[in-house]
């Protein structure tokens, strides 16, 4: 059973799936994909650490993608300092070609569907409750991947956790919306990747949020199309509904003046419009559980490449109006360099049938902010789903997988950089 049908999610079913395991992917939203489904046309960022694309399943996205005819993706390098190349794409066609890689691998995919709690057989899980518009279920996994961003069932199971920073504060989150219409040569034509000059304008004005004094905006997939990343809202709890709820409301009232002001003030905007605002904030970081290791800044900054690492990682710090702190994406690592996340930080200590792969990671705040990009959850799901098949081929409890082994398969599936 995997639990959430984000980025994460859809790598576990679909790694679980190719091996021939009977996999249930249950997400609580209508789409698959995470923060790319509600937040229409964000860039796969961090996919390339030394210019060489990770591998694996985004790989394979990408490259379903690229050879449509139209293509619907492509790399471009991003505008914002220290991400290196990204991968743009067609968002409605992106949740056709995953759809159609979990079809292919005989997933059961469960929408608007919610995992609500597991029940306990000593350390295993037993059964998993759910809910849907019919009423309640349960389901008799023999094993669990929980993929649900918030690490939910993880929790209820026991899973000790971190709740934001060691002051519990989280980084803020965001609505996101696209303008159509908007004429790239004159958008872009300052240079300033953050429209600083208009954004303090803006805020003096009072037209404007004062937490908008930097814009980002950046050239969507489709000519003429800019997705604006801009709008964060701070002091968010994303576990509770009602404060992601306020927060959406919020944003929404943010958005539809950041729309009117670049109508009105930015060049290249004149006769655009607001599109596809998403239907929710994208949260960025609520649990991070606590995992057989515990990836560290200090890790990050020594670019460790672990024995039993799963996937390479060069992206920034980006930590996002965390408490009253501003927008950071300062450099990790050197040019050049990387390091691996190792599969220990999505495995528990004690839960014998349960992994974690996602925003939930194992991770303290540093690490955290880089690790968290969508490539990079999405090959921790492909590994957590890797690893589901060794456990139960095996019969074995989690943490007597071979993490060595589990990055070896990764190795073996494409991925870069791996011991």
């Amino acid at each position: 059973m995997v639990v959430g049908g984000g980025t994460a999610g859809f790598g576990a079913a679909v790694a679980a799936g190719r091996q021939g395991l009977d996999v249930v992917l249950m997400e609580t939203g209508p789409k698959i994909g995470g923060v790319m489904s509600f937040c229409p046309g964000m860039p796969w960022g961090g996919a390339y650490p030394c210019g060489q694309i990770i591998g694996g399943l985004i790989a394979e996205l990408r490259d379903r993608l690229a050879g449509m005819n139209p293509p619907a993706a492509a790399t471009r390098p991003c505008t914002l300092a220290n991400f290196g190349p990204e991968i743009v794409y067609d968002p409605d066609l992106a949740q056709v070609v995953m759809f159609e890689m979990l079809e292919e691998a005989g997933v059961r995919v469960y929408l608007n569907t919610t995992a609500t709690a597991p029940h306990m057989a000593g350390t295993r899980i037993e059964t998993v409750t759910f809910g849907d518009r019919h009423g309640a279920g349960v389901v008799r996994p023999r094993l669990v991947v929980d993929c649900s961003g918030d690490g939910d069932i993880a929790a209820q199971a026991g899973v000790p956790f971190e709740l934001g920073d060691a002051q519990g504060r989280m980084m803020g989150v965001t609505l996101s919306f696209l303008m159509v219409n908007a004429r790239w040569d004159a958008v872009f034509a300052e240079g300033d990747p953050y429209f600083t000059r208009h954004a303090e304008r803006g805020v003096a004005a009072g037209r404007l949020h004062p937490d908008l004094a930097r814009l980002y905006l950046m050239k969507g997939f489709h000519p003429d199309t800019v997705f604006c990343n801009s709008v964060v809202i701070r002091g968010i709890d994303g576990t509770k509904p009602d404060e992601v709820a306020r927060a959406t409301q919020e944003g929404r009232r943010r958005c539809r003046a950041l729309a009117a002001f670049l109508r009105d003030e930015v060049p290249g905007f004149e006769d655009a419009w607001m599109t596809q605002l998403g239907p929710t904030v994208g949260v960025r970081e609520t649990r991070k559980l606590c995992g057989l290791y515990r990836l560290t800044a200090a890790d990050v900054a020594a670019t460790r490449h672990f024995s039993d690492g799963i996937v390479a990682c060069a992206n920034p710090i980006d930590d996002v109006m965390r408490g009253a702190g501003g927008m950071t994406h300062d450099a990790a690592v050197a040019d050049a360099s990387y390091y691996t996340l190792p599969f220990r930080c999505l495995v528990p200590a004690s839960v014998e049938n349960l992994l974690f792969a996602g925003r939930n990671v194992s991770a303290d705040p540093v690490a955290f902010a880089s690790i968290r990009g969508m490539p990079q959850c999405m090959a921790m799901g492909q590994a957590t789903g890797t690893a589901a098949g060794v456990a139960l081929r095996a019969g074995v409890p989690v943490q007597a997988v071979d993490g060595r082994e589990i990055a070896a398969r990764m190795k073996a599936q494409g991925l870069w950089g791996l011991a």
